[in-house]
């Protein structure tokens, strides 16, 4: 790729050698990691089920939540790592420091917990600009104070200059999961709502503009933010709410296909009724994306029982974090395990599972 344009030929200058692509879906016979198994899409759910699962797979970790919960000492604790490999590490809106904290918190609140503790372990490249690390870790303190989370522990390596990408950042959280709540993808039910947080898109699109040096006409800035506090407003609404989840690698197209198939449930989407920035949309669609693939850093998706929707819909727009709270979908008996959007057009569409990540290294 030269200023922006792809290439069409390959080395010999005829058509191009299957070899040289770079797009994250696999070639049958490469037998390799490739960017999509980083994607959150169906290379790494074949991850999961193919090497980790026999590996050591277990009945916590089947259940595949963003959190394992987990009974000690009489409690519920909520446990979840993650690491972040985002490039570049500063973006419109935040950088790989509060991303890190902020995508931690978040996993623990789809499980209904408020983060506690958290620990926090850099990876750092040989060269990397001591000024970059302190940036970077003054955001990671930022955040956890923000979320009300403490960095208890952690741990750094460095590696050799070219061997790394400046900072990597891998951070673990727990907090207390409580009383009564029951949060998992395998609680779907026919007749529940999906509602969705706010308007999706605009982490991907924003991580994207800066590394690719793209304008848009205004500035997207990404949505990464702690979630913890606006659960808490939705459980103060009722305790019986069946899934959370944030739709990150994948967007919400990957995050309602990874519901539908722990629930043997289908989802039916209005597309009209996602909330999509007009910048997001005229982003996409001249990158020819589709916005519910792309990532998003301070969104959640969540199924509710039909009889307390609009209460928890209420307390979503009341929350910062809600404020633009829509319903999008609702789950159904019909197509289990399959998610279908109703199109502006009135037709319908199958909303599969992404192969990979439209966008890698957002995250």
């Amino acid at each position: 790729m030269a200023d922006g344009i792809v290439e069409t030929t390959g080395a010999s200058g005829g058509l191009p050698d299957p070899a040289e692509w770079s797009c994250p879906a696999p070639l049958p016979d490469r037998p390799v990691v490739l960017l999509g198994h980083g994607g959150g899409g169906a290379l790494s759910a074949e991850l999961m089920t193919e090497v980790f699962a026999p590996a050591y797979g277990n009945d916590i970790l089947s259940v595949l939540g963003d959190s394992a919960v987990l009974p000690l000492g009489g409690a519920r604790v909520a446990f979840s790592t993650d690491s972040y490999v985002v490039r570049p590490l500063f973006f419109p809106g935040g950088c790989i420091g509060d991303l890190a904290v902020n995508g931690t918190v978040n996993d623990l609140a789809m499980s209904g917990a408020r983060a506690a503790y958290l620990s926090c372990a850099l990876v750092l490249e040989e060269g990397t600009e001591l000024a970059v690390v302190e940036r970077v870790a003054r955001a990671i303190g930022t955040a956890a104070d923000a979320a009300g989370a403490l960095v208890a522990t952690g741990d750094t390596k460095v590696v050799d200059a070219g061997h790394g990408d400046g900072i990597y950042v891998t951070t673990s959280g727990v907090g207390l999961v409580p009383e009564g709540v029951d949060i998992r993808p395998q609680r779907a039910r026919p007749g529940d709502v999906v509602l969705v947080s706010g308007p999706v898109g605009l982490h991907g699109v924003a991580v994207l503009s800066v590394r690719e040096g793209l304008e848009f006409g205004v500035d997207v800035v990404s949505d990464t933010a702690p979630l913890g506090g606006l659960v808490a407003a939705m459980l103060a609404v009722t305790r019986d709410l069946h899934v959370l989840r944030d739709p990150t690698r994948g967007g919400v197209a990957a995050a309602l296909n990874e519901i539908a198939a722990a629930s043997g449930t289908g989802v039916v989407l209005t597309e009209e009724a996602v909330p999509v920035p007009e910048a997001v949309a005229n982003a996409c669609g001249f990158l020819g994306l589709d916005p519910l693939y792309v990532a998003n850093e301070g969104r959640l998706v969540a199924f509710v029982p039909r009889e307390h929707a609009d209460a928890v819909l209420a307390a979503m727009r009341a929350h910062p974090q809600g404020a633009g709270a829509a319903v999008i979908g609702e789950c159904v008996a019909e197509h289990p395990g399959t998610v279908v959007a109703r199109t502006r057009l009135g037709g319908t569409r199958v909303v599969d599972l992404p192969m990979g990540e439209q966008l890698p290294r957002i995250c």
